[in-house]
């Protein structure tokens, strides 16, 4: 409704008074849209020119309220909002289209990257940043890097200076990324988060493996179910805090914030984060032995505490023989770290070999399996291969173990579950897991150079899952009538889990190959 005056503010006021007990006027002059408006064209000086008054015609809707009630104010505001309309929302930058890099601006963008900067070490080079570091990295690296190599037992000189042959050169970037948790300020640079969160996705499977190694020496005749409950007590994420603030690191992690006193979700993440990411630093650039150092002499863990024994079960133990290394003794990190096979020796890593498939298995040889099937499983996974060894008798015995390693795998226990060692299948299944993890882990990171660690952990999870297993190992016909209860496999079959996956992608510690080599081929070639 709009009244216009023509002649005077007199006639104006004359409007208004006569349409009082119908209008109900505003106490202030508002900006949104009214039901009313007053226009002035005739004065000199328009003072009414661009006056709004926001009244509410409603005799009906409020008749019978005092002027001052609330449930006359609430019915107002309630008009007003029904009379501004939406308000639009500018769209997020993610989904503003930006103009194509041309062809040059990307080769330069890709040949200045550090990531293709090392030709002799593809992994380590996926996991340095995507672009040079900037000043304020190199701010945080001279403020605080020296306090966390002193914390971690490391040498304060600059790693820059090493030669170019030594990985151990760009631990100070790999250093610096791994503490650029996703809640700190620096992490909102694309080079940073990535860099830390591909150093993350790798390091909480060189966590495990390592881990999972350490067990199975120390205790051969455990199954796989109370070394899970040991590793989660060492690594699992509500303990975590507990070895960064022995290491006296949590204020690199927190710098603003008291640790002890945030709560679990604020303060466990961010740590993880930086704990997983730190030994994806390590390994790369020290390799395995490095990482137990650390676990187990600057965090101080203990495989022995009270807090980290399982529970006990009503389990009997394996009787069966284990090899002469594991008896009588209990082996520590040290051991393990500083272990060299001789020169002599069958496989790698002969102790871990060992460890899973014992000496009594040589009693099987010769079974039905051992002439029907063995020769079609090798053939399949491109065994044996080719080894120059000095005495023939050692290829001929490194193919044996190898054989009975398969029998052990492909021999179901769900049926020959009396015929061979109890825990052996299960120990073999649980560090195949682990390596094919990690070996699929690094075969990510080397191939999509430029994906956050967020992506590369659900391609990895769908990649490995046990379904794919299955059909990869169908469809090399693996499972035939000799190795299963079952002539034709099914999805519901329980042999076909894809522990025999795991266990082939275990042959990376049996064979002399190069550290991943023979684990990509089963993940990647093979199926």
């Amino acid at each position: 409704m709009e009244l216009c005056s023509s002649s005077s503010s007199s006639s104006l006021l004359r409007i208004c008074s006569s349409s009082a007990p119908e209008i109900s006027f505003s106490s202030s002059i508002s900006q949104f849209p009214s039901k009313i408006q007053l226009k002035s064209s005739i004065l000199t000086k328009p003072r009414f020119q661009n006056l709004r008054i926001c009244a509410s015609v409603t005799a009906e809707t409020h008749q019978g309220l005092p002027r001052d009630s609330p449930q006359r104010l609430l019915k107002e505001l309630a008009q007003r909002k029904q009379a501004t309309g939406p308000k639009k929302k500018v769209p997020p930058k993610r989904f503003i289209l930006r103009p194509p890099l041309d062809d040059k601006k990307l080769a330069e963008r890709f040949l200045n990257s550090p990531q293709l900067s090392l030709k002799s070490f593809p992994l380590l080079s996926s996991c340095l940043p995507s672009s040079k570091l900037n000043n304020a990295d190199k701010t945080w690296i001279d403020e605080y890097l020296l306090e966390v190599k002193q914390a971690l037992g490391y040498s304060l000189e600059p790693s820059e200076s090493l030669g170019d042959d030594n990985p151990a050169k760009h631990f100070d970037t790999l250093l610096y990324l791994a503490f650029q948790h996703p809640s700190c300020d620096r992490a909102r640079a694309r080079h940073v988060k990535n860099g830390h969160s591909r150093l993350s996705f790798l390091g909480q499977y060189v966590l495990e493996l390592a881990l999972t190694e350490f067990f199975l020496q120390r205790y051969p005749r455990e199954s796989p179910g109370p070394m899970r409950e040991r590793v989660f007590a060492l690594i699992g994420k509500r303990y975590l805090p507990k070895w960064i603030k022995a290491a006296s690191l949590q204020n690199l992690i927190f710098p603003y914030d008291d640790m002890d006193k945030l709560i679990r979700k604020d303060r466990e993440p961010p740590v993880k984060s930086v704990f997983w990411a730190l030994f994806g630093a390590i390994y790369l650039c020290y390799g395995m032995p490095e990482v137990y150092r650390v676990l187990f002499e600057v965090f101080g863990m203990d495989p022995e505490a009270d807090d980290c024994q399982p529970r006990s079960r009503r389990q009997l133990e394996d009787v069966d023989y284990v090899s002469v290394e594991f008896e009588g003794k209990k082996l520590g990190w040290q051991d393990i770290a500083t272990y060299k096979p001789p020169e002599d020796a069958l496989f790698a890593h002969p102790r871990l070999f060992r460890a899973c498939v014992p000496p009594g298995m040589h009693r099987f040889r010769g079974n039905i399996w051992d002439f029907d099937s063995k020769p079609k499983v090798m053939l399949t996974l491109g065994y044996p291969l080719p080894m120059n060894d000095r005495i023939k008798e050692i290829t001929e015995a490194r193919n044996i173990e190898l054989g009975l390693g398969l029998q052990l795998c492909f021999l179901h226990p769900s049926k020959h579950k009396f015929e061979h060692p109890r825990f052996c299948f299960e120990r073999l299944e649980y560090v195949g897991q682990k390596i094919q993890d990690i070996a699929m882990a690094e075969r990510l990171l080397m191939k999509h150079l430029d994906a956050p660690g967020k992506w590369l952990q659900e391609k990895h999870r769908r990649l490995l899952m046990n379904k794919f297993c299955d059909l990869g190992i169908q469809q090399q016909q693996l499972f035939n009538k000799p190795f299963t209860a079952s002539p034709t496999p099914s999805m519901e079959n329980p042999m076909c889990d894809g522990s025999c996956l795991r266990f082939s992608t275990s042959n990376r510690f049996n064979l002399k190959l190069s550290e991943n080599q023979n684990a990509h081929l089963i993940c990647l070639h093979v199926f």
